[in-house]
């Protein structure tokens, strides 16, 4: 059965550095009818399990440690049996919300299979130090976080960021991906690398 992607949408809090502000998070499902696995597990469990659909997950995969996008993962993995995976670089953030380990740790190169289709796990730093994207050829996708959205990058302007990290990571790991890649972000719509691409040098220039 051919692999697709679902997707859902919830609704809480980023707290970080003292403040905290309203989001919508993506939640992006991709498997087939048997079998699935989810990026993020933001605020609410519920939402994810019904995207889950009774399915198999075989993994779920957090793409970075910010509270908005694995508050719910504990509670996801408890309900779904799936394993939990997230970047060590950023543990320290995971530990802030939760006092339970994560399951497992991604590193670059990593892959895992699901419904006939691979997901390829690409270290992005920037946004945080163990951002994560994932890039899935055979449906011509990249799961992106919080690295890269329409319009740029994600926000560097808060603890454990960096700008030239991440342009460097967007500019080595992202840009290098085929021109009609569809981005999934972690928050908003969806874009392509080509439309992002040739905006690169405005990024430079205005710093953020």
């Amino acid at each position: 059965m051919t692999a697709r992607i679902d997707h859902a949408v919830t609704t809480g809090t980023f707290s970080l550095d003292g403040g905290t502000w309203e989001v919508d998070n993506n939640v992006w499902v991709i498997g087939d009818d048997e079998e699935c696995i989810v990026v993020d597990a933001p605020h609410d469990a519920d939402v994810v399990v019904d995207a889950v659909g009774g399915r198999t997950v075989r993994a779920l995969l957090l793409t970075h440690g910010h509270d908005d996008h694995i508050d719910a993962a504990p509670e996801v993995a408890r309900r779904t049996g799936a394993t939990t995976y997230l970047h060590p670089e950023d543990r320290m953030l995971w530990d802030r919300v939760h006092d339970i380990a994560p399951g497992g740790e991604l590193s670059d190169g990593m892959t895992f299979e699901v419904a006939g289709v691979t997901l390829h796990v690409l270290h992005t730093p920037g946004h945080s130090p163990g951002a994560c994207c994932f890039h899935v050829p055979e449906l011509g996708v990249v799961f992106s976080g919080d690295t890269l959205f329409e319009g740029g990058p994600g926000a560097t302007g808060r603890s454990f960021s960096d700008f030239p990290t991440i342009v460097a990571s967007i500019t080595d790991k992202l840009l290098v991906l085929p021109e009609e890649t569809v981005v999934h972000t972690g928050h908003g719509g969806t874009t392509t690398i080509g439309a992002e691409e040739p905006h690169r040098q405005e990024w430079l220039d205005r710093g953020h």
